[in-house]
């Protein structure tokens, strides 16, 4: 069983109390992988928010590795937010343990407890924020300068 300290790790529980915690958790499912294990495929719906636990993961697109992602990290949220297909495939790097919220389970936390929801949706926001900008930076650093003029 996992502890709502160990979600509170996360920054998507930012500013959510213990018991809400412990009700999010609630309806969350665990996951195991093996190393080399597609979790989420390239081009496919995804309805799950995925939290690693124990492992590593790349986010792979086109065969190239953009991202490896640890323990503490969260990964899915954009297909949860506009219901695209996944822009890109994650694959567990080593045996990797993850727990997921579902899109109903989402749905459920808005029936269930609008507050706490609210919560979730401003910290997804946040965090694909902080993505972006993290983007930003990489794409200025790389890309030549315009001249105006």
């Amino acid at each position: 069983m996992i502890e709502s300290s160990v979600l509170h790790s996360y920054h998507l529980f930012d500013g959510i109390e213990k018991e809400q915690i412990d009700n999010v958790l609630s309806l969350m499912k665990e996951e195991n992988y093996n190393a080399g294990a597609e979790i989420i495929a390239e081009g496919t719906h995804n309805y799950k928010i995925y939290f690693i636990l124990e492992g590593r993961a790349a986010v792979v697109k086109n065969g190239i590795i953009i991202q490896e992602i640890e323990e503490g990290a969260f990964f899915g949220e954009m297909e949860v937010l506009d219901v695209n297909p996944a822009a890109a495939a994650v694959s567990a790097l080593v045996d990797t343990k993850i727990i997921y919220l579902s899109i109903d389970a989402l749905g459920e936390i808005y029936d269930k407890d609008l507050k706490t929801y609210c919560f979730i949706i401003m910290n997804l926001a946040k965090d694909l924020s902080r993505k972006l900008r993290r983007l930003d930076v990489i794409l200025t650093s790389e890309s030549p300068p315009t001249d105006w003029s």
